[in-house]
């Protein structure tokens, strides 16, 4: 039975039910006012004297029975007819959110229900769809573009060292310590390609072990890592704040801020630059923020900035041979630590990158 049906059935059931009751009720009220039985003289004695026929409760049966009959046939087939209607009504919204999720799993995820009428319980199931199926989109279109982008990323330095081969294999006279240096160079740099996607497949997977982690040791010990590395470039790092303990993978949270820091390097001005690596605690969470001087950012080119591969064609750019990959790490890692990235731009020129993950309580061994 369908729903449509079932409701119909429901609905000319009460029907039935209401009406049965409500001739019960009428019966036992008239019931009072009628003796069982009544002895009527003859029609000649009752014309003579001037009465008239009193009825008993046989009399009354008989004359309420088929009336009641009646009435409760025509409230069954008004409650299936109507029922029927009403039901096809109600459930109409049903069926475009059922019609839709067909489409969806066809592959279609452009389509929206787009339900109109005043906010009911299908309304508010309707717009959470749509909400879902433009999620689902956004996410789609995103995998789409990191697989392509993985793919061509992938793509050139295998062709690069095929043209370094044949150009080899070409001039057998050609020095090969210089040949062995580029190949080396992009053997590299496709190392730390498909490591950086392992990373991001990991994070996003949430395979990890889970401890305690002081946000502002991950700090200390990123920048002590690279501070040879800002110091080749002439810039400063300050490090400072509280302690800022957390629940997670050290391993991970070192890579996040590591790559918080390196990208504030990278991309900061040519000399007499700054990265400012801070750490707070709130009532519920830590906050790791790192600041860098730089050119002056527009919050639309801010906001591509975490996407796989975006590396922000009006940054500052080096001889650096980054895989585009570093706050799309960042942003995995905070996800799967139940955290949030923000980016913004710093008024004076550089970005602002805040990190803010849930608070744990302090070590038990501390």
């Amino acid at each position: 039975m369908s729903v449509r049906l079932k409701l119909t059935l429901s609905y000319a059931g009460f029907l039935m039910l209401a009406g049965a009751l409500l001739l019960v009720v009428v019966w036992v009220y008239l019931l009072r006012y009628v003796p069982a039985v009544i002895v009527n003289p003859s029609f000649e004695a009752r014309r003579a004297a001037g009465l008239s026929y009193v009825p008993d409760r046989y009399d009354l049966l008989r004359a309420f029975a088929p009336k009641a009959a009646a009435g409760l046939v025509f409230l069954l087939v008004f409650g299936l007819v109507g029922g029927w209607i009403l039901a096809g009504s109600m459930l109409a919204p049903l069926t475009r959110i059922t019609n839709a999720t067909r489409l969806v799993a066809n592959g279609s995820l452009a389509h929206r229900i787009q339900l109109e009428g005043r906010k009911d319980e299908f309304r508010e199931l309707a717009d959470a769809f749509d909400a879902m199926l433009a999620r689902l989109e956004a996410h789609d279109a995103e995998q789409r573009r990191f697989a392509a982008n993985a793919a061509h990323e992938l793509r050139t330095p295998l062709a690069i060292t095929q043209t370094l081969l044949e150009v080899a294999r070409s001039d057998p006279n050609r020095d090969t310590g210089e040949l062995v240096d580029r190949l080396h160079f992009v053997n590299t740099r496709a190392i730390d390609l498909i490591e950086a996607l392992l990373l991001l497949s990991r994070a996003n997977q949430r395979s990890f072990t889970r401890e305690h982690v002081d946000l502002s040791l991950t700090a200390e010990e990123a920048s002590e890592t690279l501070l040879p590395l800002a110091e080749q470039r002439g810039l400063t790092i300050e490090t400072s704040g509280e302690i800022a303990p957390t629940i997670g993978s050290h391993a991970l949270l070192l890579q996040m801020t590591t790559n918080l820091v390196h990208n504030a390097i990278v991309h900061n001005l040519s000399e007499q630059g700054t990265v400012w690596v801070t750490t707070s605690v709130g009532p519920r969470t830590v906050v790791l923020t790192v600041e860098n001087t730089g050119e002056k950012l527009t919050p639309q080119l801010v906001s591509t900035l975490v996407e796989p591969f975006q590396r922000g064609t009006q940054r500052i750019r080096s001889g650096h041979a980054s895989v585009g990959l570093g706050l799309a790490i960042v942003k995995s890692i905070a996800q799967a630590h139940d955290g949030t990235l923000t980016l913004s731009p710093r008024p004076g020129g550089g970005l602002r990158v805040t990190v803010e993950l849930p608070a744990a309580p302090p070590h038990p061994d501390r």
